[in-house]
């Protein structure tokens, strides 16, 4: 029996970054997975932490793990706020994942001073722009 490589490729799921107040006034941030796969993903952990140097000291955030029952084709839910002061560090976020009974997982890294408004596209799943990483 040869050795397969066990791990399949995550396609269609995405991380982004947006916004709350559209515009180029300061706000809140919220950060969202999308599902643009015509098919739901179910058991879905999410661990997000930021890590990295800001002010001349090295900073790390708190690792935090959400979990969420599922999330259907086409759709896209809402993981966490995020705050504008953080931007500086690295923000990673490593998402796992069930289509039928296989487990899928990836991470989406967003690397220091990558979320701006510069960097925003828009989103279509969503409807705004954002910072988005597939």
């Amino acid at each position: 029996m040869k050795t397969q490589d066990l791990r399949l490729e995550s396609v269609g799921i995405s991380v982004a970054i947006l916004p709350d107040m559209p515009g180029n006034q300061p706000g809140e941030w919220s950060v969202y997975l999308l599902n643009s796969n015509p098919f739901p993903i179910y058991g879905i952990l999410i661990t997000s932490k930021g890590y990295g140097i800001l002010n001349n000291e090295k900073r790390v955030t708190s690792v935090i793990r959400r979990f969420f029952e599922d999330l259907p084709g086409q759709s896209y839910l809402k993981i966490e706020p995020i705050m504008e002061e953080i931007f500086g560090l690295t923000n990673e976020y490593w998402v796992s994942y069930y289509v039928d009974k296989q487990v899928y997982d990836r991470r989406f890294i967003f690397l220091p001073e990558t979320i701006l408004r510069s960097n925003m596209v828009e989103i279509p799943l969503i409807g705004r722009q954002g910072v988005l990483i597939s």
